[in-house]
């Protein structure tokens, strides 16, 4: 049977026990946890301490499993220790500059819709204006009566030949119608109100010869002529008429 010799440590050398090998083992994990933990804003703090915890445990149980030794006591009372410190870091720590994730959320904030806005009542378009009334026509100037004696003479010579009068004839006008008005168109008797060039009583018998017949010294002879035509024949006879009776 062979003797077991204990393995001989050397002086000074420190000795390991199977709780430092599981915490040495447990301290990457710890030191990944505590980078992943500062990399959260301030806003992460409590999300930090549980993943920094969780990491210890599962570190420890890692250990545990690798050496096929359960941890002591001793290690599962380290963690919250260490948590504490965490703790007390994180909330010592005030970031110079607000976090990414702070301006991160403020890019999403969703913009304020504005509210509708009510479109003004539209103003009617002004009724177009009335036309201005047109104004009256000028009322047609009045004819003006124009005495002529020549021109009316002359007339009456003309128109003596529609009757199937010889020239002759005029020598009896000229004389019956100057005792009755002298060849004027605006001969008045003063007495009778007999009217004209043909004296016509009253003065609106002439009217079937022409609505002119106060001012139209033509109006007036084609009248006279037919009236003498129809009663006496002739100038000459309606002019020996006169003589006898003072009127024709």
């Amino acid at each position: 049977m062979t003797e077991h010799k204990a393995p001989v440590r050397l002086k000074g050398a420190k000795r390991t026990s199977s709780a430092d090998v599981a915490r040495h083992r447990a301290d990457p994990a710890q030191g990944s946890a505590t980078r992943g933990r500062a990399s959260f804003g301030s806003k992460g703090k409590l999300t930090a301490v549980a993943l920094t915890a969780a990491a210890v445990l599962l570190g420890a149980g890692a250990a545990g499993q690798a050496t096929g030794t359960t941890a002591p006591a001793a290690t599962a009372t380290q963690a919250p220790a260490l948590q504490l410190s965490d703790l007390e870091r994180l909330g010592s720590y005030t970031p110079a500059t607000a976090p990414a994730s702070v301006e991160a959320q403020a890019s999403y904030v969703t913009p304020e819709t504005p509210a509708p806005s009510t479109p003004a009542p539209s103003t009617p378009a002004p009724a177009p204006a009335a036309p201005a009334p047109a104004a009256a026509p000028a009322p047609a100037p009045q004819p003006v009566a124009v005495d002529d004696p020549a021109g009316a003479q002359a007339y009456a010579a003309s128109q003596l030949p529609a009757h199937g009068w010889a020239p002759s004839e005029m020598q009896c006008l000229m004389k019956l119608w100057t005792r009755e008005s002298d060849w004027k168109t605006t001969a008045t008797n003063p007495s009778s109100g007999a009217y004209g060039v043909v004296q016509s009583l009253p003065a609106e018998k002439m009217a079937s010869a022409g609505a002119d017949y106060m001012t139209n010294y033509r109006t007036q002879i084609n009248w006279g002529l037919q009236y003498v035509q129809e009663r006496y024949g002739s100038p000459c006879g309606a002019l020996n008429f006169h003589y006898a009776n003072n009127w024709y």
